[in-house]
């Protein structure tokens, strides 16, 4: 199951998730990390916290600031990054245990990149 949004209802999204004061358990700001095994291990986490608190989805946003959640914009682009020879997110969905639905929602807001990992609860 994919979200359909458009692209005001992301920047929406984005501004409300950078409206809270901290990272939670179930939202994580990076800037421009693209480290696969680093992105399966926050989609995890994310996806188990989200399931344990409730929360029908968790968040890995790119382009914002961890310390005052400013947008800054990021270089990365899920839909183009490759690990192993293959694409990030057929990776990533091979990898995952167990699986877990995600889908990288990538848009531009105010002239700067954003990229949002949207992942669903696990099925632990």
């Amino acid at each position: 199951m994919s979200i359909q949004l458009s692209t005001e209802q992301l920047a929406n999204l984005l501004r409300e998730l950078c409206k809270l004061p901290k990272e939670t358990e179930w939202i994580e700001f990076k800037l421009n990390n693209d480290d696969p095994q680093m992105i399966g291990e926050y989609i995890s986490a994310l996806a188990n916290s989200a399931a344990l608190l409730g929360k029908q989805s968790a968040y890995v946003v790119w382009g914002v600031a961890d310390a005052d959640h400013a947008l800054h914009g990021t270089d990365f682009k899920p839909s183009t990054a490759r690990h192993k020879q293959q694409e990030l997110e057929n990776w990533l969905l091979q990898k995952i245990t167990p699986k877990i639905h995600f889908q990288f929602l990538e848009f531009s807001v105010e002239e700067l990149g954003a990229s949002i990992c949207d992942s669903g609860n696990s099925s632990r």
